[in-house]
Parts: C-alpha cells; sequence; structure tokens
C-alpha cells in the first residue's frame, strides 16, 4: 500500500520492488535495487525516511521517520524481520538482524552488525565495523555494548541521554508521578493526521 502522507509522496525507483502489503507512507524514497518485503512498513512521520541502493528490508521490519530524527539507510543494507528501527542512520554495508532495534538519533556504522533483538539506543553512535552481540544494547557516544542484565550500566549511560525528552518532546516525570497522559495526548494528535492520508495507486496516483 502507497500513501500520500501531509501532501508526501513515496519516490520509488523503477528498479526497486515493494511487496503488495507492504506499506510505504509519505516523504520515503526508495533506491535503485532495493527489496520491500511483505508486511514491512516504511513511514515517514513528520521526517523523511531514505532507502539508498540495493537494500532489503524483510518481513514486517517498521522503518519509521519522524521530524526531529529522519531516518536513513545508505547503500546495501539489510533489515532483519521484526527490526524496529526509529529516525536513525544507518551507514554502507550494515546487517540489522531479526528483531534488532535501532532508536531516535542513533547512528550505526559502516560495515557494522546488530545481530538478532540487539538494541542501539537513543542518540547512541556505533564506530564503523562493530558488533552488537544477540540481545545486547549498545548506548552512549561513542556507544558502550553490554549485556542486558547489566542495568545499572546501561541506565547510568542511558538516563543523560533522555528518552523522554528525545522521543516525546517531555521531561521525565518526577518519582512517583507520570507523564503518560501527555505523552499520548501529543502521539495520538500527530498520529491523527493519518486521517488525511490518501492510498495510492502503484504507479503514485490517487486510488479512489
Amino acid at each position: 500500500m502507497l500513501l500520500e502522507h501531509e501532501g508526501r509522496r513515496p519516490r520509488i525507483h523503477p528498479t526497486a520492488y515493494v511487496a503488495p502489503n507492504a506499506t510505504v507512507s509519505g516523504d520515503v524514497t526508495i533506491g535503485p535495487e532495493s527489496r520491500i518485503l511483505f508486511g514491512a512498513v516504511l513511514t515517514a512521520e513528520g521526517g523523511p525516511v531514505t532507502v539508498g541502493s540495493r537494500c532489503v528490508v524483510m518481513e514486517q521490519a517498521i522503518l519509521r521517520g519522524t521530524k526531529a530524527h529522519p531516518l536513513r539507510l545508505a547503500d546495501h543494507v539489510l533489515v532483519g524481520p521484526h527490526a524496529h528501527l526509529t529516525g536513525c542512520t544507518v551507514e554502507d554495508d550494515v546487517f540489522v538482524a531479526t528483531g534488532a532495534a535501532v532508536f531516535n538519533g542513533g547512528r550505526v556504522g559502516a560495515r557494522s552488525t546488530v545481530r538478532i533483538n540487539g538494541v542501539v539506543h537513543i542518540k547512541s553512535v556505533l564506530a564503523p565495523d562493530t558488533v552488537v552481540p544477540i540481545g545486547w544494547i549498545a548506548v552512549g557516544d561513542p556507544a558502550r555494548i553490554l549485556p542486558p542484565d547489566a542495568h545499572d550500566e546501561i541506565w547510568a549511560v542511558q538516563g543523560p541521554l533522555n528518552f523522554s525528552k528525545t522521543v516525546f518532546g517531555l521531561d521525565p516525570a518526577p518519582p512517583g508521578k507520570t507523564n503518560m497522559p501527555e505523552r499520548m495526548r501529543r502521539y495520538a494528535l500527530a498520529l491523527g493526521r493519518h486521517l488525511r492520508d490518501r492510498i495510492l495507486d502503484r504507479h503514485g496516483s490517487p486510488d479512489f
């Protein structure tokens, strides 16, 4: 499904392939010989999504650009099934494996590998040729790569990166309080812009 969102339409190179049940919404550019497989979602939520040449985005992966953090895949990038990338930059020749996540402001250096269920956290930067092991977390700039049970070490780096402010534009709530009502008010308002989307045909024209 191709969607016009906020007046922006996907731009898909003639040599690229987008599966019939993939969703490509808004300001998304897909480069030469790239392949977007079944059930994948590429959505520009206020910021563009750019996919370079000969990239493969596999089944059920999600790529999301935001106003503060556009998403860019360089060339020869593989995004595995069920991976989740938001507002990040992935440089050439990177392998993002099944179930991995790269969050807002993250950068994955060239020739790196994020293995199954690995995480590159907000505003974290992987140097070129880095490997994030299965289920491990890369956090900070430059990134420290830590096992998931190293909570205190992870939080010592992650806390100052301020997930709430980076992703939702809100300072963290004090202990015993929550900012979830305001987070969800803002998020629902932003996502409500999809109410005005238009479905396009495979040639990019409105499908009435």
